[in-house]
């Protein structure tokens, strides 16, 4: 875990977290697309060396939330409010998608892939609009203790370097339950399975 201080001296609090990223990006000669101003698209696309694309969603914390309006999830400092919309956004390109965020209350940087989204505990609510006509719009309560946390830019990307890295087995070969997470309890269940289990399964699959 990064201290206080590291933090401190690392964060670029005056500048907007888009810009910031985009500034990065630029910087570290990493292939990318700005689709900040795409409906349709999460905000950022990285251009992987090996052709694939990962589609990532910028968001901020700039002030603590009142509250008194919303339901009681986490305690405010670990308290984050997400678009439901920003999720399926993500869902649509998953498995290499994810939500990075800027927490300028706390000096910190975290990263959620779209497992965590798809898997982690949280709470929908809808919140009122009045706009031209009265409206709902989709939030998801999140604790940020189910994020990993960077000090900076820097590492926030490296952080998608390793999901990456380990995507095939995360899909693929890790059996166990996916992630360790905040506010959920991950017990056993079921008889245990052994070798006579599995051989009756294939008898009676024929």
């Amino acid at each position: 875990m990064w201290c206080a201080g590291e933090m401190g001296r690392s964060m670029t609090a005056d500048v907007a977290f888009e810009q910031e990223l985009r500034t990065y990006l630029q910087q570290a000669g990493r292939p990318f697309t700005d689709e900040t101003r795409a409906f349709y698209e999460l905000d950022f696309t990285l251009l992987l060396s090996t052709g694939a694309r990962f589609h990532l969603e910028a968001k901020e914390k700039r002030q603590p939330y009142n509250m008194a309006a919303w339901p009681t999830f986490a305690p405010e400092r670990e308290l984050f409010i997400l678009d439901d919309l920003t999720v399926r956004k993500c869902l649509a390109f998953a498995p290499r998608a994810g939500v990075v965020v800027k927490d300028g209350v706390a000096r910190r940087y975290l990263f959620f892939s779209v497992l965590d989204l798809a898997l982690m505990p949280r709470q929908r609510v809808n919140r009122r609009i009045e706009r031209n006509a009265p409206d709902l719009k989709g939030k998801w309560l999140i604790d940020l203790r189910n994020g990993q946390v960077a000090r900076d830019v820097a590492g926030l990307l490296a952080l998608v370097d390793n999901y990456l890295a380990g995507l095939h087995a995360a899909l693929y070969l890790e059996h166990a339950c996916y992630g360790r997470y905040v506010g959920e309890n991950v017990g056993e269940g079921g008889t245990t399975r052994r070798p006579g289990h599995w051989e009756k399964d294939v008898r009676n699959a024929r």
